[in-house]
């Protein structure tokens, strides 16, 4: 899923994240909003896959429309503080419990444990599972397979008591730190669905989305105030042959942002849109999402802006990416 198009015009003021919106009395009838000067050529792809049935168990579109694998485990791991951790017990059998985490500055999982959770077997295997809930809609996972080991280096200890603390606000004794020395790790996009397993390496090597802190609030704005120009962006950014009842954002990251769309005759469907570009800030994405909100109005109502052979043109390219 690609998408090539133009943020807004340098006179279009962005003093909020959202444009103002001119009131309605019917849905998609919209009092015209002040001219803006013509956007450049663009061009535009979007992904779409069906989740009515089951779940869907690949993502159409280039392998660039959204963070790499390894870049949404460090994310989940940066966002969470809690997840299950299992093991063996000295009479061989696997136990899982809840645990809280901190994360090193390359993604390894500090463990604080309880006396009565340090009595494991010789083998020291284990798997830390965390996941995060995006809008209530998705839930992200990732598991973290290596063995559960006490830190022996002293800066490594020393760093431990340092994120515990920054997390938690809490001291912690020596004896109870154990770190997750990590072989693999297993990423799902959300129940029910096949996993991608990356490297420890690719992991403590990517970089969390720059964009994870304000993520949900930013997703959640939208769907409160912004319904309108989450279904615009249905109806021009994505070429579909039926009509959408209701569309909400799952979630933002710093190459574009996920849709989850519901139809009385096709079902549920899950639809990535990507930015113009990449951004890495808030300012950036507030200045892409409304850019993208001002060209598909313009684009519903066919303004003098964008004549009807670009309208067009962005339906197929939209139509090629599906």
């Amino acid at each position: 899923m690609h998408l090539q198009t133009q943020s807004l015009t340098t006179n279009l003021p962005l003093p909020s994240l959202f444009l103002p919106k001119p009131t309605t009395t019917k849905p998609h009838q919209f009092t015209p909003l002040k001219q803006q000067k013509p956007f450049p050529q663009f061009s535009l792809k979007c992904s779409l896959s069906t989740v009515s049935a089951e779940p869907p168990t690949h993502v159409v579109g280039s392998s660039n429309d959204k963070p790499f694998p390894a870049e949404i485990s460090r994310t989940i791991m940066e966002l969470s503080s809690a997840g299950t951790l299992s093991t063996l017990t000295p009479d061989g059998w696997p136990l899982s419990v809840g645990v809280r985490f901190a994360v090193d500055d390359d993604g390894t999982p500090i463990l604080c444990l309880s006396d009565s959770h340090r009595q494991f077997s010789v083998d020291r295997r284990s798997s830390l599972h965390v996941q995060l809930e995006q809008s209530g809609m998705r839930t992200p996972q990732c598991t973290i397979q290596g063995s559960l080991d006490k830190p022996e280096d002293t800066k490594l200890l020393k760093r431990a008591h340092s994120m515990w603390k920054k997390r938690f606000g809490e001291e912690v004794k020596d004896e109870l730190i154990y770190v997750v020395a990590m072989e693999r790790v297993l990423q799902m996009e959300d129940f029910m669905e096949d996993g991608v397993w990356v490297s420890s390496s690719d992991y403590k090597n990517a970089s969390p989305d720059p964009l994870r802190d304000f993520a949900e609030a930013f997703a959640n704005e939208i769907n409160d105030k912004n319904m309108e120009d989450v279904s615009r962006f249905c109806n021009v950014y994505v070429d579909l042959d039926f009509q959408v009842s209701e569309a909400k954002m799952i979630w933002v990251d710093r190459l574009g942002f996920d849709m989850r769309l519901w139809s009385p005759q096709k079902g549920t469907f899950d639809v990535r849109i990507p930015f113009p570009r990449e951004v890495t800030d808030v300012k950036g994405a507030k200045s892409s999402f409304n850019g993208m909100s001002q060209l598909a109005w313009e684009v519903e109502k066919n303004y003098q802006t964008l004549n009807f052979k670009k309208v067009q043109q962005l339906k197929q390219i939209t139509h090629k990416g599906l």
